[in-house]
C-alpha cells in the first residue's frame, strides 16, 4: 500500500449504503480506508449514504454499523458519534444538495430531462462504471438557455465539456485519464421528485467534510471524472483518490450486495472471526 503524504491533515471516509447487508468487498475497502486514516495520523468519518429512498433500511443501517464495529474500525466521527460536519446522513443534507444544484442551474451547466425511470433509478446509485454514454435525448442546442427554472418537477442533467480530457492520479492506479463526450455522457444530478443523484450528494459531502482522501472500489474510476467536473463548476477542491482492487465471486463478477453467501452477516453466522477476513488485505488492495 502507497504511504499518504500530505500536508494538510488528513481525512478519509467510510461511505456505505443502508440499502442491504455489507458483503466481503465492502470489507477489504473500508478495511484499506480504514489504515490509510490510521497511518497519517488522520480523522476517519462515517457517512450513511441512504439517498435512496425505496432501498434504504434502518435496520440495515444498524447491521452496517454493527458489522464495521465487529472489523474492528474505528472512526471519529458519523452518524453514531457527531461531530462538527454532521449532519452525517444524507438524507438530512437535502438543502445543501438543492442550493448545489441550483448554483449548478444558475451557472448554465444543466438542462431539462425527460427520460425513462429506469435512467433516473440509476443515478441514484454508485454507476459502477457500467452507465452507458447518453445519447442526448434530451440535450439543447450549445449556448440555448434551459426550458425549466425550477428544479422540482424536473429532472435535471449536467452536460459534459464534450472533448475535454478529465485527468487525474489515482493513487493506487497512477494516470487516469477519460474524455467527456467519449468515454463519459451527460449525467443526472437531480431527479423530479426532488431528490439529488449519487454524484452531486458525494461531491458536495465531500467537500463540506474537508475529505481529503476519497478510498472505494475501482469501480468508480470514471465516476471520479464526473465528480471532478461538478466540483469545478461549483468552484470546490477535489480530494485525492485510492481505488481500490475489485472482489470477484467464482465467476469473476463484481460482488454485490445481492451476494448473500459473503456478507458480512453471514459470515459472521458462520463463525468467520474478523482476522479471517482481513488477513492479507492490505497487501492486495
Amino acid at each position: 500500500m502507497r504511504p499518504v503524504s500530505s500536508s494538510v491533515p488528513y481525512r478519509g471516509r467510510l461511505a456505505p449504503s443502508p440499502t442491504g447487508y455489507l458483503h466481503l468487498g465492502h470489507a477489504r475497502t473500508f478495511y484499506v480506508a480504514h489504515q490509510r486514516a490510521q497511518a497519517a495520523g488522520g480523522t476517519l468519518v462515517l457517512r450513511n449514504e441512504d439517498l435512496d429512498p425505496d432501498r434504504s433500511q434502518p435496520h440495515f443501517y444498524h447491521a452496517m454499523i454493527e458489522d464495521l464495529r465487529w472489523l474492528g474500525l474505528k472512526w471519529e466521527e458519523g452518524p453514531d458519534v457527531g461531530g462538527r460536519f454532521g449532519p452525517y446522513t444524507q438524507s438530512q443534507r437535502h438543502s445543501l444538495y438543492r442550493e448545489a444544484c441550483r448554483r449548478l442551474l444558475d451557472g448554465g451547466y444543466l438542462y431539462p430531462c425527460r427520460c425513462s425511470r429506469k435512467d433516473l433509478a440509476v443515478a441514484m446509485q454508485a454507476p459502477h462504471d457500467d452507465e452507458g454514454i447518453y445519447p442526448g435525448t434530451c440535450r439543447p442546442a450549445a449556448g440555448q438557455p434551459a426550458t425549466a427554472s425550477e428544479l422540482s418537477g424536473a429532472n435535471w442533467r449536467f452536460r459534459v465539456p464534450d472533448g475535454q480530457a478529465i485527468e487525474f492520479e489515482d493513487t493506487h492506479f497512477g494516470p487516469q485519464r477519460f474524455v467527456a463526450g467519449q468515454d463519459l455522457g451527460d449525467f443526472l444530478v437531480w431527479r423530479r421528485d426532488d431528490l439529488p443523484s449519487y454524484q452531486l450528494a458525494v461531491v458536495v459531502d465531500d467537500a463540506a467534510m474537508q475529505i481529503t482522501e476519497v478510498v472505494r472500489g475501482a469501480d468508480l474510476l470514471k465516476s471520479t471524472a464526473r465528480q471532478i467536473l461538478l466540483a469545478r463548476a461549483l468552484g470546490l477542491s477535489s480530494p485525492a483518490w485510492y481505488h481500490c482492487d475489485l472482489m470477484l465471486d467464482q465467476q469473476g463478477q463484481r460482488l454485490a450486495k445481492r451476494h448473500d453467501a459473503l456478507s458480512l452477516r453471514t459470515l459472521r453466522a458462520q463463525g468467520k472471526q474478523p482476522e479471517d477476513l482481513l488477513a492479507g488485505m492490505h497487501t492486495t488492495a
